[in-house]
């Protein structure tokens, strides 16, 4: 219990500090928040993993009265996920986002919105209510445009107004979509839905919660937000933005249709939401494919990759009976998650190096730049090697488990995404491959300490050892998980 309270508190209270204490202390304290909610994040999974899912009722109170939380295998390890890439973006922001550099407003604004879009990331993977899950997401929402337009500039500005305004639609959406299964239950708590009788509303209460979830998870169509607020913020920003921010509309999906209301995901359904992810693997792809910024390219890179993640729903359902391929095709998505997070922020990280190096993202003026900068060039196409879903890395595990799953099931058209994508990954990824590794030299750099360019190198390794490892973290997400993940929709 006190590991969990802590978690959720300490990166609130750190960015409440950063806001009140004098300017010099303004960055310690930060740091120091950090540090600690790694250090709870640690001693959570440690929890976790000794005693099983983590459970806790606020007051004493258990719902419906009271509020529950809950910290299983799928919370903990995006926990943690999110406090490596936090880290990492703390560090590089160091360097990229000092005032003395980046100007006062950033480097005043960023510390408390990184906190506070930590707490509430937090806040979501552990909340079992559908409203905290609202709450959650509106101040992942509110934090993230703001990180967006931080810097002030009019195109970064108008990238931060269109995101508000998707995110504001898919609120609405998600909130109407709750307003109805309260009125139809009398409760908003996640194991108190799944035991309740289906009533004549759900399909439609899910069906407006599911497209409030697409829209702020940037699925295709509604992805046309995401591009510009990403390439628009600050890197360290941008790294936010996509290796954390989707990830909790992402859980969110996961929550409801997996544990909430599992029986009401119907074959047509499944295949609706993984055909629109299969668009969006094609779509950013392609589009990823005709940028000559490096930063819109990663930007069109995650509408692609996330689209990877729906496949989960066609590949864990069936016709009632239990489908032993389920669990893989479920651990799979998570994988996705878990890889794309640690490889997307090593990418926006070490575009910050290079943009800090040369002023500039644009392919051509980035030709040679590993000559001076191959640590960043390394970590570039360590992170390359995740997102193409090459052995051994993470993304090669989960779009392997995803496959299996698809051939086990007799739905091997599936199969063909992550094929078909991976192709698609390697035809994007190798123009700024080439660049950065080409014999001649566009424009030459300014010195980049090695201290920072160690970050991305060492994010985008761990999306490598992520698929090394696997055998620990495919158990650790096995704890807690809902039937429906074991046995299929």
């Amino acid at each position: 219990m006190t590991a969990l309270i802590s978690w959720l508190v300490l990166p609130l209270f750190a960015a409440l500090a950063a806001i009140a204490l004098p300017s010099r202390a303004r960055l310690p304290a930060a740091l120091l928040g950090v540090g600690l909610t790694v250090v709870a994040s640690i001693w959570l999974t440690i929890e976790v993993w000794n005693t099983g899912a983590v459970t806790v009722s606020l007051g004493g109170w258990r719902p419906p009265i009271g509020i529950a939380l809950r910290a299983d295998g799928l919370g903990a390890a995006l926990g943690v996920m999110t406090a490596l890439v936090m880290v990492a973006v703390a560090l590089a922001a160091r360097h990229e986002l000092a005032a003395k550099v980046a100007g006062p407003r950033i480097g005043f604004g960023f510390w408390p919105l990184m906190l506070l879009l930590w707490a509430a990331l937090n806040a979501v993977y552990v909340a079992r209510d559908l409203f905290n899950l609202y709450v959650g997401l509106e101040l992942i929402t509110l934090t993230a445009v703001a990180l967006v337009a931080i810097s002030g500039k009019a195109a970064a500005i108008a990238a931060a107004l269109r995101y508000l305004l998707f995110a504001l639609a898919g609120s609405l959406l998600y909130l109407a979509g709750v307003v109805l299964t309260y009125a139809a239950h009398g409760t908003l708590d996640i194991s108190l839905l799944a035991a309740r009788t289906v009533a004549p509303g759900d399909a439609l209460a899910l069906g407006l919660m599911t497209a409030g979830l697409l829209v702020k998870t940037a699925l295709f169509p509604f992805h046309v937000w995401l591009p510009p607020a990403h390439s628009a913020a600050p890197a360290p920003a941008s790294a936010l933005l996509s290796a954390l921010v989707p990830k909790a509309s992402l859980l969110i999906l996961l929550r409801i249709w997996f544990e909430a209301m599992p029986e009401l995901a119907t074959p047509m359904t499944q295949s609706a939401l993984a055909s629109l992810g299969a668009l969006a693997v094609i779509w950013g792809g392609v589009l990823a494919l005709l940028q000559s910024r490096l930063k819109l390219i990663v930007a069109y890179s995650t509408v692609a990759q996330l689209g990877y993640i729906f496949l989960v729903f066609p590949l864990a359902g069936g016709d009632g009976a239990a489908q032993p391929w389920a669990a893989g095709a479920w651990t799979g998505a998570i994988f996705q998650m878990l890889a794309h997070g640690l490889a997307k922020a090593a990418m926006f990280l070490a575009a910050g190096i290079y943009i800090a190096a040369i002023g500039s993202d644009r392919l051509g003026d980035m030709r040679g730049l590993a000559r001076a900068l191959p640590m960043t060039g390394f970590a570039f196409a360590l992170a390359s090697i995740t997102l193409l879903g090459l052995p051994p890395s993470a993304g090669f595990t989960a779009k392997y488990l995803m496959m299996t799953a698809a051939f086990a099931s007799g739905q091997w058209a599936w199969a063909l995404v992550p094929a078909g994508g991976g192709l698609l990954a390697a035809a994007y990824l190798y123009r700024p491959l080439s660049a950065i590794f080409a014999r001649d030299t566009a424009l030459t750099p300014r010195p980049i300490p090695w201290a920072w360019q160690t970050v991305p190198l060492v994010l985008a390794a761990l999306s490598v050892a992520l698929g090394l490892l696997s055998s620990i973290p495919f158990e650790f997400l096995q704890i807690g998980r809902p039937e429906q993940a074991a046995e299929g929709l």
